[in-house]
């Protein structure tokens, strides 16, 4: 039976998130308010607004369905989602922010004073943000195929139509509202259904969860072997630093010491919202397990109709459900099309201009749409994984080193981006359209991050050591514009 209430919920939702956008759009004017909001983003709102567009379909969906198909194991990603942005705090927040840049490739060529080294990062971000983007637009059709019997790819051509309006006339400034509107959404979508689904589970006897052994078990007992595990808790907890999407937000802030009171307010609302997809996934063994073997990133959505039947608040809450799915996806499509705009308007199309946004806003939507309309098949949390591995072995050392160590060089920071970046790069490829490997080899391609980053850290000292002698004279002035408070630099 099609639910009546999903396709107005879906439909508010976006009307919401268009009219936001339009509100947004009379307070951007400038390129400035375009690529960083003028950085007047508050605190309270930057980090709501990092929250909406962070939690992304593999938040939303796909956490919820590896732990119903996987078990217990799969509670690295979330816990890794969310710890990242600890690293972030301590590290890199408040000298991004303080740097001056305005998108990574910015920064590259601030530190270390290359342009080659900035053209290679242009083309790093604008993978990993095609990368992010293709299983968000993915998504939003498996969402609408499941809950209305709609083709894929009207899903996916929606999100991507509305993302590409809402970026392309109101840029960050007007994504900023959308973004911080779409996070308390989406904890609502997913936190009010998982507490009348508890309620429901203990009026009826307390059903018992039904799962083989390994299912309870963690790493090597359990679906993946502790090589991976180590891995993908690498990749989640630096990948974070390294997503050009999330520290473009930093940008916006008025200071250093802003940008730090904003990661401290995301731990929290990210925290808060991987309370519950957990609930889901579990839940999804008593009353949704025919989809351990299916399409198991349909849990959340098919979960309150399985538990509470067709009646109203059944049907009700599926599509508050459905909701929020589409608020991750506009969301975090939107945070992801805005990183990768700024940079081709900036370092492909060079037109430091509104006119020049909003061409590369339109050419950054329309690639990831072509590709999501044309490669079947992924599995929404396994390419976002790797999409964290391949800016863990990219953009992390880049910013670790590039921030506390004046010895980095450029052709350091470009040997290290290639040898880890580009062999997490090559194992994305392999891994999405290559023959499935088995074995250690297997392991290796499918969770590249605890060889990569290594080996990124590794060749970055290596090289910028045998080239000492590039590294930039005005280092030390860089070096206090980085780390003095912000009051001294004033």
């Amino acid at each position: 039976m099609t639910n009546p209430y999903v396709l107005p919920a879906i439909g508010a939702v976006t009307l919401a998130t268009l009219a936001i956008g339009a509100y947004g759009l009379r307070l951007a004017r400038t390129t400035s308010d375009f690529l960083v909001a003028s950085r007047v983003i508050s605190p309270t709102w930057n980090a709501a607004a990092i929250g909406g567009e962070y939690l992304s379909a593999a938040s939303f969906l796909g956490v919820a369905g590896l732990i119903l198909r996987n078990g217990v194991d799969m509670l690295w990603y979330p816990v890794g989602f969310a710890a990242g942005y600890l690293a972030l705090l301590l590290f890199v927040a408040a000298p991004l922010r303080r740097s001056g840049a305005f998108t990574l490739p910015d920064f590259c060529e601030l530190r270390l004073g290359s342009r080659r080294l900035r053209k290679l990062a242009t083309g790093f971000v604008v993978f990993i943000g095609f990368l992010y983007l293709v299983p968000q637009l993915q998504g939003a059709g498996l969402t609408l195929s499941t809950l209305t019997g709609a083709p894929e790819w009207v899903g996916s051509a929606l999100v991507g139509g509305v993302v590409t309006a809402n970026v392309a006339f109101g840029g960050m400034r007007a994504i900023t509202f959308v973004q911080a509107f779409q996070y308390w959404l989406k904890l609502t979508a997913l936190a009010l259904p998982a507490i009348l689904l508890l309620m429901h589970w203990r009026s009826v006897g307390h059903p018992g969860v039904v799962a083989p052994l390994e299912w309870l078990l963690p790493s090597e007992g359990g679906h993946r072997g502790l090589f991976s595990t180590y891995s993908l808790m690498l990749a989640t907890f630096l990948g974070t630093m390294g997503l050009p999407h999330v520290l473009v937000r930093f940008y916006t802030n008025p200071d250093g010491a802003a940008a730090r009171r904003t990661t401290l307010v995301v731990l929290g609302l990210v925290g808060t919202f991987y309370l519950f997809p957990t609930l889901y996934g579990v839940l999804g063994r008593i009353w949704t397990p025919e989809l351990i073997e299916g399409r198991s990133d349909a849990v959340v959505l098919l979960l309150p109709g399985r538990a509470l039947g067709d009646g109203p608040l059944g049907q009700l809450l599926g599509a508050l459900v459905a909701a929020g799915a589409f608020a991750a996806f506009l969301s975090t499509a939107s945070g992801l099309l805005t990183a990768v705009a700024g940079v081709l308007a900036t370092d492909v199309l060079r037109r430091d201009s509104v006119r020049g946004f909003r061409i590369a806003a339109v050419l950054g939507g329309g690639v990831p749409l072509a590709l999501a309309l044309h490669v079947t098949g992924l599995n929404t949390s396994q390419v976002v994984g790797l999409a964290f591995a391949v800016a863990a072995s990219s953009f992390c050392p880049l910013l670790i080193l590039g921030t506390w160590w004046r010895g980095l060089t450029d052709l350091g920071a470009a040997a290290g981006i290639l040898a880890g970046g580009g062999a997490a790069a090559g194992s994305v490829l392999v891994t999405v359209f290559g023959p499935p490997l088995t074995g250690a080899a297997g392991e290796l391609i499918a969770e590249p991050a605890a060889w990569t980053v290594p080996l990124a850290f590794a060749v970055m000292v290596t090289v910028s050591l045998a080239t000492s002698r590039r590294v930039p004279m005005d280092v030390g002035q860089i070096m206090f514009r980085l780390h003095a408070p912000d009051a001294l630099r004033s």
